[in-house]
C-alpha cells in the first residue's frame, strides 16, 4: 500500500476533507495513541461505561514509541488528513487478523474505516487468505455485521478489573473491483 489513495475528496462547495490512505510509519506514533484515546473515550461513549471505557483506554499508554513498536508487530494501514493520522488498522497478516481498527471520534461514520478494511481485506487476498476475522467492540461489531460480517459468539476479556464485551467476527474474502 505504498501508493495513497483518497476518500471524501474535497469539493468546491463542501469543503471536505481529503483523506490519505498509506502505511504507517514511526512518526505516526503519536497520532495513534490520540485517535485510540479519544475513540475509546469518546467514540464508545453510547456502547460502553466510564469504567469500561476507561479500562480499555489503559491498556494502551498514550505514548507514541508504545504506538510506534507495534507497527513492527502489525501492518499499519493508515488514515490521514492534512498529514496527521485520524484513523489506523493493525493488521496480522499471517493470521489474517484485524487487531485494532479506530478512527477519530468527530470523523467517524464517513467511511474512512470502512476504506482502511478494504486495504487490508485487499492485502489478505494478495497474501492468499480466504477469509478475515476480528475482536470487535459492540460498536464495531454494529456496523461489521451490516456489512456482511457473520457473528461467531461472544467473548469477554478482563481490563484491571473490569470485563468488556467484544464479538469474534468473520468474513470471507472475495476479490473485488475497485
Amino acid at each position: 500500500m505504498e501508493t495513497m489513495t483518497t476518500n471524501d475528496a474535497p469539493s468546491p462547495t463542501s469543503g471536505s476533507p481529503r483523506i490519505l490512505y498509506r502505511q504507517a510509519r514511526a512518526r505516526d506514533g503519536a497520532d495513534q495513541a490520540e485517535v485510540f484515546h479519544h475513540a475509546v473515550m469518546q467514540g464508545a461513549a453510547a456502547h460502553y461505561s466510564v469504567a469500561e471505557r476507561e479500562a480499555w483506554a489503559a491498556t494502551m499508554p498514550r505514548e507514541g514509541s508504545v504506538w510506534a513498536a507495534r507497527q513492527a508487530l502489525y501492518t499499519t494501514l493508515m488514515a490521514t488528513c492534512d498529514g496527521r493520522c485520524v484513523g489506523f488498522l493493525e493488521l496480522d497478516v499471517p493470521k489474517g487478523h484485524v487487531q485494532t481498527l479506530y478512527v477519530w471520534p468527530s470523523l467517524a461514520r464517513r467511511g474512512i474505516g470502512s476504506t482502511l478494511l478494504v486495504h487490508a481485506e485487499r492485502m489478505l487476498l494478495e497474501h492468499g487468505h480466504g477469509r478475515a476475522t476480528v475482536d470487535a467492540s459492540r460498536m464495531l461489531a454494529e456496523s461489521l455485521l451490516c456489512r456482511g460480517w457473520q457473528d461467531l459468539g461472544t467473548e469477554w476479556v478482563t481490563r484491571g478489573d473490569v470485563r468488556l464485551e467484544r464479538r469474534r467476527l468473520e468474513k470471507r474474502l472475495a476479490a473485488i473491483e475497485t
